[in-house]
């Protein structure tokens, strides 16, 4: 796969995506947008991937937007009306984390620097975020005379609580790695010589013995079911998947291998064997479903 404002590599069924403007210290434009939905459409259509690791070229991982407009940058970057058919222009970087979040396939930042605005948002659509020392974040939104984007006023809350959201979010400070990771906002520090290999380390302990179907219903069912005011859906869902993957290849496989004790070898995939109630966003579950 080749991008314009990416690198992208497949190694060892993981998908490594650079961000690639070091010049720019990898600050995000509407470029980078479209090749971000391009890669990840690719990763999930392509069953050989079964997980994704998103990094920064260069000493940043992401500034944020690209500012080159000057004092036009938030009133032109983002028209995308027609796209959507809406009056408004939604903006790029909720485009962005929606698309992360229908992602059929684990997603791990790798943060290898500063990350600002945009490029600490992105990251909250991820699984799992890995830090080096030298990362850090900002949302700096407030400070710019704008608002949080890329949908993190949803994300963000719900991986450091609503009042370190709204604390970072009023005062646009830097935030260092140690205090990311006291505050849950990354599960794991490591030294910038090790960042990717870290992140591949966690990946290698789901994709080698897990069912990669599996793993793409359980990313959907916690990601979309989590923000449910009941458990009542969770569990027409959980009992609808549970009663289509029980039947599964791979749950015949995941049970013999368990009985023989030795690994499986999972041979469904994500492009033709989802379950049928998925997605279910688009369905209203009904209790006499």
């Amino acid at each position: 796969m080749n991008f314009e404002t990416l690198l992208f590599e497949e190694t060892d069924s993981i998908a490594i995506i650079s961000l690639n403007r070091p010049d720019k210290l990898n600050a995000f434009n509407q470029v980078m947008l479209s090749d971000l939905l391009k890669a990840f459409d690719y990763c999930d259509d392509n069953d050989d991937i079964k997980a994704i690791i998103i990094t920064g070229s260069g000493r940043a991982f992401c500034a944020g937007a690209d500012l080159s407009s000057g004092k036009n940058t938030f009133n032109s970057e983002f028209d995308n009306s027609k796209q959507y058919h809406e009056d408004f222009n939604r903006d790029s970087g909720g485009i962005l984390t929606l698309r992360m979040y229908k992602c059929l396939k684990p997603i791990i930042t790798a943060c290898n620097g500063p990350a600002v605005g945009v490029g600490a948002t992105l990251q909250l659509a991820a699984d799992i975020r890995v830090a080096s020392p030298k990362a850090s974040f900002s949302f700096p939104f407030a400070r710019r005379g704008i608002a949080p984007d890329a949908c993190s006023s949803w994300f963000l809350p719900k991986i450091v609580g609503i009042s370190k959201a709204l604390e970072w979010s009023y005062s646009g400070e830097n935030i260092s790695s140690l205090v990311a990771y006291e505050n849950n906002l990354v599960g794991y520090i490591s030294e910038e010589d090790n960042l990717i290999d870290t992140s591949k380390k966690i990946a290698s302990k789901f994709i080698g013995k897990s069912s990669s179907v599996s793993i793409a219903v359980t990313r959907q069912m916690m990601w979309s079911l989590s923000s449910e005011s009941s458990p009542e859906d969770a569990h027409i869902i959980d009992s609808k998947v549970i009663e289509s993957r029980g039947s599964s290849k791979d749950a015949m496989e995941g049970v013999m291998s368990f009985l023989e004790k030795r690994l499986p070898k999972f041979t469904d995939q994500v492009s033709k064997d989802m379950p049928k109630a998925f997605p279910w966003r688009q369905t209203k579950f009904k209790k006499e479903d």
